[in-house]
């Protein structure tokens, strides 16, 4: 059984996680935290596997709750995953730097981050196994590590989290670097229903999920990340926007250069 703690000051959504959560077979919510220090005092308590980490938290917020984490000195440490609603690379960084191991914008899906639970407790495991390691576990690792660099890079462009666009973009960049011929004609042809049928959507509606939500990058996120990406002003003579191909492709190389140097 997979051992929770909730740290967030939003009390409804604390309930409506706790019921989803505790709801799967695997899963238990052993404590709530509506503020920083009593988020540190339910880890010390109840050990969890992972915590769900707000960033705004009244007396202590949730940076604050991960520098005084190592003051617990537990045997073994919670993964973290923390839930924000911004999209800022400084906050991120320094997240990452105090050990923070993923992040999830707000809104978010609920069966995605019981798979994310699952992940990152399952590797928690690994820290002591008492069995062979099954071969399994690396690729999730390896999948979880691109997860949260593709979400930093979209992140950097501003793009907007509450956007249907956001989820589909980071999805159609992480098939890309798994499969570098999913591109261009592809996009329609696999990659863009492959998210639909995941979604419930339809593939024109991921197209044009996708194209709004870069647009609105290009209007009030990081114009210069956009061009540095693309290699051109975004409105190009013609005053067209880059494809959403093209996109795709410039970010999966991107995060393929981010693997190689790491």
């Amino acid at each position: 059984m997979i051992k929770v703690l909730i740290a967030d000051n939003n009390m409804p959504l604390c309930a409506s996680l706790s019921e989803f959560l505790n709801g799967l077979p695997d899963m238990e919510v052993v404590g709530c935290a509506y503020d920083g220090e009593e988020a540190l005092e339910l880890i010390a308590r109840t050990r969890p596997d992972v915590v769900i980490l707000d960033i705004t938290m009244p007396r202590l917020d949730g940076m604050a709750v991960l520098e005084r984490l190592p003051d617990l000195k537990l045997e073994r440490r919670p993964r973290i995953i923390v839930l924000t609603a911004l999209a800022r690379e400084d906050i991120a960084k320094r997240f990452t730097e105090l050990g923070a191991d993923y992040f999830l914008l707000k809104p978010f899906d609920l069966q995605l981050l019981a798979e994310r639970i699952r992940q990152f407790a399952s590797s928690h495991e690994v820290e002591a196994p008492k069995t062979p390691m099954p071969q399994t576990r690396p690729g999730m690792a390896r999948m979880a590590n691109l997860e949260a660099m593709v979400t930093r890079l979209l992140h950097e462009m501003g793009m907007p989290a509450h956007f249907k666009g956001y989820q589909y973009l980071r999805d159609a960049v992480l098939m890309a670097v798994e499969g570098s011929d999913l591109v261009g004609g592809s996009l329609s042809k696999e990659v863009y229903p492959r998210l639909a049928s995941k979604y419930n959507a339809t593939p024109g509606g991921v197209e044009a999920a996708i194209r709004n939500a870069l647009i609105a990058c290009w209007e009030n996120g990081n114009r210069a990340f956009l061009e540095q990406l693309t290699g051109q002003s975004i409105r190009t003579k013609k005053g067209r926007f880059p494809t959403n191909s093209m996109i795709i492709a410039q970010l999966a190389d991107q995060l393929r250069m981010q693997v190689r140097a790491s």
